[in-house]
């Protein structure tokens, strides 16, 4: 199958009932499925290279996280954190019917990942955590803050574009075609005309009513979640990550389910998965025994 079926499940926060809108590549009836969740201003897009990979072995499921791209706003923007996305995807799962899953998560859509497969009885048969882990660099998260709330319109799709290129160099060296694929997974045209990024300005809010406390308290149950993994886990790092550290990489190796760690040169945060290079490594993790 060389294109996605589009698909809605609906979840429900305490603010209401809100839709979560997925692609699905593959066979329907395939029970081997792959869940690949994107970072925090990305959209399901992003993982169709790697779906299309894929989707000869697995039933591969790319959502669109609450708040971005097809899928429904909160009604309140505080729920925008992980526990509300963890919470989804479990219906989601319910949804598909699935009782073992591989899931590949990148940044966030890692974090969602490692919520999910610390919890008792949890389905995840095997998981990529795509630069990202339990410990965070507060610049890089500032650095991300600072752009997730601000309401960019620009003129036209080319000036949209080449800010998307400017706010996402840490992805490394990409061809003409795919950063315009990149931008166009995440501009929209509003009913004036302007090229606006295709998630809701709300996902700001969780970031800043965070304090330092928040921070330093969300570290320690990110390390007691990491460290109660009990499943083969792959852990992918951008060489030059100014999110994940290489201390913090290597100590993920050490601890809970002692990732492997394969890191890419010339790249930051975070890469792509876009390149057969980085395909290939995570294919070759999820077929391994």
């Amino acid at each position: 199958m060389t294109s996605a079926s589009h698909k809605t499940v609906q979840c429900l926060s305490p603010a209401g009932l809100h839709t979560m809108a997925y692609q699905e590549w593959g066979d329907s009836h395939n029970p081997n499925i792959l869940l690949c969740i994107h970072g925090v201003t990305r959209v399901s897009d992003d993982f169709d290279q790697l779906a299309r990979s894929m989707c000869d072995t697995y039933r591969v499921i790319c959502p669109d996280v609450v708040g971005r791209g097809r899928s429904g706003r909160l009604r309140d923007p505080q729920f925008y954190v992980v526990p509300q996305y963890v919470s989804d995807i479990v219906t989601l799962l319910a949804r598909l019917n699935a009782s073992s899953v591989d899931l590949v998560g990148t940044s966030m859509g890692g974090l969602i990942g490692l919520g999910l497969a610390s919890l008792p009885d949890n389905p995840i048969r095997k998981l990529v955590l795509n630069d990202v882990g339990p410990n965070l660099n507060p610049g890089a998260l500032t650095r991300i803050a600072a752009y997730i709330g601000a309401d960019m319109r620009f003129p036209t799709f080319e000036a949209g574009a080449a800010y998307i290129k400017s706010i996402s160099l840490p992805f490394g060296e990409h061809t003409d075609v795919e950063w315009h694929k990149l931008a166009a997974d995440v501009l929209r045209q509003n009913a004036g005309g302007e090229w606006v990024r295709h998630y809701d300005l709300g996902l700001a809010v969780p970031f800043a009513t965070s304090t330092v406390e928040n921070f330093k308290s969300a570290e320690v149950m990110l390390w007691a979640a990491y460290d109660a993994i009990q499943c083969p886990t792959l852990l992918v790092r951008g060489g030059q990550s100014d999110l994940l550290s290489r201390d913090v990489a290597v100590s993920m190796t050490q601890r809970g389910p002692k990732a492997k760690l394969v890191e890419f040169d010339g790249v930051g945060h975070a890469p792509t998965l876009l390149h057969s290079d980085q395909i290939t490594v995570v294919s070759d993790f999820l077929f391994g025994q």
